[in-house]
């Protein structure tokens, strides 16, 4: 009976610490690698217990064999990878795209147990050399299509679109590729400005290239600022603006003669009747080949409701004239009474 209470007991144990190491002996999940760098497959918690043996494996191919505290690394991996008999972890360097695979660790204890647990390596190439190739040409609202691609090297996985840092999505004027490396947008709007970003990923590396749109609209929105009824003898300026991409050029004509005043602001230093009139601003786009025109009336009045200079000295004389006239009236009654 205690023969059997003894064999039960110690079977139970061996299967406990097996299956407590078994446990330790966990890889939290697949590892990824770029070539030419390097990886570490440690396992969970490894376990204090003592052990006879430790052996990698990369599929079916001996890595390294570690036997009562000496390993024995196979040549072909010799100058490539590390092992910590402490923790079983096995450092794989210079890591190649035909390193990608399952990687096996096998534990045999003291007691002669033995456990097997796999993990598994994918190789990526980093990414590098993106670039994004838009358009030539100037793009003109509503009347162009822009197309934009990207390209870039290495192991590409997933392609990311942003605009002005926030996702671009598809819409009906915007239509992405099947391989999601380029974009078309037709035709084209002033919200359609803007920096374009594509990133290209994969899980050991990232690159982004960046590209800048400007769309060309307008000139729309014409107006003319500036007073409409002025005094004589004051300074005036009419200002003139638009909507437009690039900014507008601006020309004036005044009672439809030209003035070759071509700036944003027609200015008279000092009015008079004559400046009394239609004044017209014309915008123009020189990417779009369009323009806007916006008229503005202003009239010259008497300075504050008195007369001009010119108009006082002629009132001046007329009183004048007529006051000798007056004085000679009288003179002459009285030398006509006298007679």
């Amino acid at each position: 009976m205690m023969v059997s209470d003894s064999l039960y007991c110690t079977l139970w144990m061996l299967s406990f610490f097996g299956q407590y190491l078994g446990e330790d002996l966990q890889f939290s999940g697949p590892a990824n690698g770029a070539v030419g760098g390097s990886v570490v497959f440690a396992p969970d918690n490894p376990p204090s217990t003592s052990t006879d043996s430790v052996l990698w494996h990369f599929g079916t191919t001996v890595i390294l064999t570690a036997l009562s505290g000496s390993t024995s690394i196979v040549p072909a991996y010799r100058d490539r990878v590390s092992f910590d008999i402490n923790t079983f972890a096995l450092e794989l360097r210079n890591l190649r795209l035909d390193d990608s695979g399952t990687y096996r660790l096998t534990v045999i204890t003291s007691a002669g147990d033995q456990i097997t647990r796999e993990t598994t390596l994918q190789v990526f190439e980093n990414i590098t050399n993106v670039s994004l190739i838009g358009p030539e040409e100037s793009l003109i609202e509503g009347e162009s299509s822009a197309n934009i691609s990207s390209e870039g090297t290495g192991s590409i996985l997933s392609v990311q679109w942003m605009k002005n840092n926030s996702p671009l999505s598809t819409s009906n004027s915007i239509i992405f590729s099947s391989d999601n490396r380029s974009v078309s947008i037709s035709p084209v709007q002033r919200s359609d400005s803007g920096e374009y970003q594509c990133t290209y990923r994969n899980p050991v590396s990232s690159e982004t290239a960046k590209l800048n749109l400007i769309i060309n609209y307008g000139p729309e929105e014409v107006s003319v600022k500036g007073e409409d009824v002025v005094d004589l003898g004051v300074r005036v300026s009419l200002s003139c603006s638009a909507n437009s991409e690039p900014s507008a050029s601006f020309s004036w004509k005044f009672n439809g003669a030209d003035t070759n005043v071509t700036t944003d602001t027609f200015t008279i230093n000092e009015t008079d009747f004559t400046h009394s009139g239609d004044y017209i601003c014309t915008a123009w786009n020189k990417v779009t080949k369009r323009n806007t025109s916006q008229k503005h009336a202003l009239l010259v009045k008497g300075g504050g409701g008195g007369l001009s200079s010119g108009a006082i000295a002629g009132i001046v004389i007329g009183v004048l004239v007529a006051v000798a006239g007056i004085c000679g009236l009288i003179v002459y009654l009285t030398k006509s009474k006298k007679m």
